[in-house]
């Protein structure tokens, strides 16, 4: 997650908005990875998904916020056995 928001190419509404905070702690440990370049292509792969945005600040405190075209296409992405996977890891 980059200190620099990229804005997400979303449609006009309606959409769904999914938020997720989080706060780093003692270093990387490959999270940045993980979240970037796994769980977001994995997540651009889900039916229904619009785009992402997240920010993180120097005290290790971020936000991400995913963009959905359905509350359906949300609760896919939260049953992925790989999201699943990435969230544990994480």
């Amino acid at each position: 997650m980059s200190a620099t928001p990229a804005v997400a190419n979303t449609p006009e509404p309606p959409y769904y908005a999914v938020i997720f905070s989080s706060l780093r702690t003692g270093g990387n440990n490959g999270y940045r990875n993980m979240a970037e370049e796994w769980l977001v292509a994995l997540a651009a792969k889900q039916p229904g998904f619009l785009g992402v945005e997240s920010v993180r600040g120097a005290d290790g405190f971020g936000i991400t916020v995913s963009y959905w075209a359905s509350s359906e296409s949300i609760a896919a992405w939260k049953a992925d056995i790989e999201h699943c996977a990435g969230q544990e890891m994480g």
